[in-house]
């Protein structure tokens, strides 16, 4: 494979965490998800040495370093650890920049600390039952009175609902003029008519809580606003291509995990005599995903970079969202094929692989959405087509 742009210092970073996973978080995951959910005291423990939100300002706890490279080395190895049910990043990339990137100066001086630290554990709740990929078909609602709004509505699916000390709930604010008019509301563990369902039982991903949350005419002071009234649907179309980005490194590791898994695995299992690896029927598969997981890394890689500076597109994004979700799904399947009826046991490593890779295609936009935003984009009017391009 072709090499990679770590530092020195984020190699280091990359060997920190990984010895904290080891020592605080591989030990405890099988407990967990038994009980189908993390203990909160992983995020304390995380929040202790460093690896929960380090890119806000020093003065709220964090090191001010914006590179999502550091994120994408602990996505790689939570995942390589075998800990991706474990949705840290949930909270520290994907929820936790809603406040730096919209809040204002008092919502961050009270809530970034503490999100900081892992006292506060954080989600956001845009997805209801009747309203998944399509953010217009949203029904929960607020309305303004005094000095508060009154929140309706129910929101599913919501990953880590049932830690959650503050969640950012998007809702309708005009519902009968503009169905895109939307707001955002920082709802706090605790505020009256907040409550949440049950912790969904999953077919993968047993550790990560995922919850049903309920919102009975909450009141939401206007302080807990974030950003403007009416323009949250902007906010979260404008959070999509990071959040498509931090799920194709996840996507992207486990993949690359279940080819490991695989290798090692046909290497000592015999067949006829001979290990299954020196199969040409074997050989050929492994060297197609191979090939493949090289070539989706480079694009990976490439999307961090263009991040980082500030260029990485809502169609890029998406492109990696579709090829590196299905990848995932891909090499997890041909991984329990060639384990055989081994890899139907969930003794097997790659067995729980697949289960947890079937909801990657799904969610943050399902498969079918990414190819809708791709053709919009290729088919449409402005589309440059390649051999006139300027490189």
């Amino acid at each position: 494979m072709l090499p990679r742009d770590f530092t020195e210092e984020q190699n280091m970073f990359r060997d920190a965490y990984r010895k904290f996973l080891a020592a605080e978080i591989v030990p405890h995951m099988e407990e967990w998800r038994e009980a189908g959910i993390v203990d909160r005291e992983a995020f304390r423990k995380a929040g202790e040495q460093g690896f929960l939100m380090f890119w806000p300002d020093e003065k709220y706890g964090g090191i001010g370093d914006h590179d999502i490279r550091y994120d994408q080395i602990i996505i790689e190895e939570t995942t390589y650890a075998r800990c991706g049910d474990w949705f840290a990043n949930l909270h520290s990339r994907l929820v936790g920049p809603y406040l730096t990137r919209f809040g204002n100066e008092e919502q961050c001086d009270r809530f970034l600390p503490k999100c900081i630290s892992g006292e506060t554990i954080l989600a956001i709740a845009m997805t209801e039952p009747d309203a998944g990929s399509d953010l217009a078909g949203m029904r929960a609602n607020a309305v303004e009175q005094d000095d508060h709004w009154v929140l309706n509505g129910s929101k599913t699916f919501i990953s880590n609902g049932i830690n959650a000390d503050l969640v950012v709930v998007a809702a309708k604010t005009d519902p009968e003029n503009n169905p895109h008019h939307m707001t955002l509301f920082l709802v706090e563990r605790g505020m009256e008519g907040f409550e949440r369902g049950r912790n969904l039982k999953k077919m993968g991903l047993k550790g990560q809580d995922t919850a049903e949350l309920f919102f009975n005419d909450v009141r939401v002071p206007k302080a807990n606003v974030l950003g403007e009234p009416g323009k949250g649907f902007i906010y979260l179309m404008q959070g999509l291509a990071e959040e498509r980005l931090l799920g194709m490194m996840g996507y992207q590791a486990s993949a690359q995990l279940s080819w490991d898994l695989t290798a090692d695995y046909v290497k000592e299992r015999k067949i006829f005599g001979k290990p299954l690896s020196a199969f040409q029927n074997t050989q050929f598969k492994l060297a197609e995903l191979r090939t493949e997981l090289d070539l989706t890394q480079v694009y990976v890689d490439r999307c961090v970079a263009a991040f980082n500076a500030g260029q990485l597109t809502a169609v890029d994004a998406a492109k990696g969202k579709l090829v590196t979700s299905e990848l995932q799904v891909k090499v997890a399947a041909e991984g329990v094929q060639l384990h055989g009826g081994h890899g139907y046991m969930d003794e097997y490593p790659i067995s729980r692989q697949l289960t947890d890779s079937i909801i990657s295609p799904i969610y943050a936009g399902s498969s079918e959405v990414m190819k809708l935003i791709v053709s919009r984009d290729c088919l449409g009017d402005d589309y440059v087509p390649f051999n006139t391009r300027n490189f």
